[in-house]
């Protein structure tokens, strides 16, 4: 579609130094930066709405923001085979700050070896010095400024504000087994067990929209535009020149000067580039879209973390059941939030993390655990009524890979997100040694005095082959999609180094489709990083 294509139902919106699709969380911190420059004119679309809803503000509300049409798109997996035939639900933010709006808040940035694996793909400039500055320049640390972490910065890091004694007997138990306590995940190897860091202020959740997007909605050289569904990008031959978005029953169309930036996430940037005719060919032609780039990797190489939750029932312990299950409980957990804004309605959905190996000879961690005081049969469900924890862990590294596809020419349709969980033999023997492993944590002479009962997956699955079973049973997707417009030089990326997609002019992808692999823990705090260094390649760019 050429610039001059618009029909007569088609407005001319303006025209704008970078159009940015997506406010969530790499397009709140390019709006940001760019910006910063008074000269530089900045139009961020956002398919979502507003961010003014008590449940995105309150930590605990990621339970009402997910399932939400307000606040999520409300995607679901195909039914995959590696979890026996079932289909997940997939929750994506939809609201400014995107996912950092109804994520966990967890801070983490991952291990030092992810980037150095990066840039040894041939992705120079990704490595872990390469990106630990740009982790450090948005951080806002509460242990104050360090050679680790910064202060001062727009990404706000705190502690928790509760505490729970059946989680540090955790921790004492792990310690039996050779996870040991650690001070910081986020000095580049996280082996070991601590209490997560989030991202709140005071007890209140932070996102991108807080603390990138609000002060720059103060200039007037941005100007953002919510509830607004962006149908394609424009071309005039192989470059980018705008985009056409739709905002009720009106189309707009907006050119693009310098660049249009695609920061819609790892599900929604590969189905906006295969509506715009950039793709697989034959995929395409078969939906009837007209090819304008044949680029075959984009939608592929989709990764995600799977959480296997096994839950143990305690005895002589507090717990979120315990406490949640009774108007009197229920009513001190609402008054203690309402005067401290603490205890647990400032919970992020795991409190207490470890990080180890499935096996001694893997030279770094590759299972995380998040452990919480609390447990229901599936994620969604109602408390159960007797005090229980979970731990739910996660093989960091899956070599089971999916893709993520257009279904039709209608920009409404959800694509196909395909993910082939434990689709691999590796996949699904990691899987049995994080079962086994977690059984073996609960047996911790630490823990005896709270007399751990498994309820998942239940003791009767012994047999490697049972645990390989249910763990297809009991999976579930931890809601870390990345990949699907991955960066390198092979045949199967779709974007270089500097994230500008291969074979175009004036395009460029900014968000966690672009990581060649999933990193090594929680993927909010990398994208953001990513959305830095993006922000100044875009600007030396710019002055080139």
């Amino acid at each position: 579609m050429s610039s001059s294509a618009t029909d007569q139902t088609t407005q001319d919106d303006g025209v704008f130094d970078y159009v940015i699709v997506g406010a969530g969380t790499a397009g709140c911190v390019l709006a940001n930066r760019l910006t910063e420059n008074p000269g530089t004119r900045v139009l961020l679309i956002e398919a979502g709405g507003s961010d003014n809803y008590h449940w995105v503000h309150i930590p605990v509300g990621y339970l009402y923001c997910m399932g939400n049409p307000r606040t999520d798109w409300m995607m679901k997996t195909v039914e995959e085979p590696g979890l026996n035939g079932r289909s997940l639900v997939y929750p994506r933010g939809k609201v400014l700050g995107g996912c950092t709006s109804v994520n966990g808040m967890i801070y983490m940035r991952g291990q030092a070896a992810d980037y150095d694996r990066w840039r040894q793909m041939g992705n120079v400039g990704w490595g872990w010095d390469d990106v630990l500055p740009y982790f450090l320049k948005s951080e806002d640390h509460h242990g104050g400024k360090t050679p680790m972490h910064n202060a001062g910065g727009e990404w706000k890091v705190t502690r928790q504000r509760l505490s729970w004694n059946i989680l540090r007997a955790v921790q004492e138990g792990a310690k039996e087994f050779g996870i040991l306590p650690r001070d910081d995940f986020n000095d580049g190897d996280n082996e070991g067990s601590g209490f997560f860091e989030v991202n709140q202020k005071r007890g209140v959740r932070w996102s991108t929209a807080k603390g990138f997007l609000r002060p720059a909605m103060k200039r007037n050289n941005l100007r953002v535009v919510t509830h607004a569904t962006t149908e394609v990008v424009r071309f005039e031959g192989k470059r980018a020149t705008g985009v056409i978005y739709r905002r009720g029953d009106r189309r707009f169309a907006v050119t693009a000067r310098a660049e249009v930036i695609l920061a819609a996430g790892a599900i929604n940037t590969p189905k906006l580039l295969e509506h715009s005719g950039i793709g697989e060919g034959a995929r395409l032609q078969a939906f009837g879209i007209e090819v304008r780039h044949d680029l075959p990797g984009v939608g592929e190489n989709l990764q995600d973390h799977l959480q296997l939750r096994t839950v143990f029932k305690v005895k002589n312990a507090e717990t979120l059941n315990t406490r949640a299950n009774s108007l009197i409980g229920k009513a001190g957990i609402a008054l203690q939030y309402a005067l401290t804004q603490s205890g647990p309605l400032s919970m992020a959905p795991s409190q207490f993390g470890m990080f180890t190996k499935s096996d001694p000879s893997k030279e770094t961690p590759d299972l995380e655990y998040h452990v919480q005081p609390l447990s229901t049969d599936r994620l969604g469900d109602p408390l159960h009524p007797f005090p229980a924890i979970t731990l739910s862990v996660c093989n960091l590294r899956p070599e089971s890979m999916g893709s993520c596809h257009v279904t039709s020419v209608d920009a409404d349709e959800q694509p196909e997100i395909r993910l082939n969980y434990l689709s691999t033999e590796t996949d699904r023997a990691v899987a049995v040694k994080a079962l086994r492993q977690a059984r073996m944590i609960m047996t911790a002479r630490a823990l005896e005095p709270y007399g751990p009962d498994e309820i998942l997956p239940g003791p009767a699955h012994r047999s490697d082959e049972a645990l390989a079973a249910q763990a297809g049973h009991i999976g579930t997707t931890i809601f870390h999609p990345v990949g699907t417009c991955k960066m390198g030089s092979d045949p199967a990326a779709v974007v270089g180094s500097d994230l500008a997609v291969h074979g175009l002019d004036g395009l460029r992808v900014v968000d966690a489709s672009i990581m060649p692999r999933i990193v090594s823990g929680n993927t909010a705090s990398p994208v953001i990083m990513i959305a830095e260094k993006a922000a100044d390649m875009i600007r030396d760019k710019a002055i080139a």
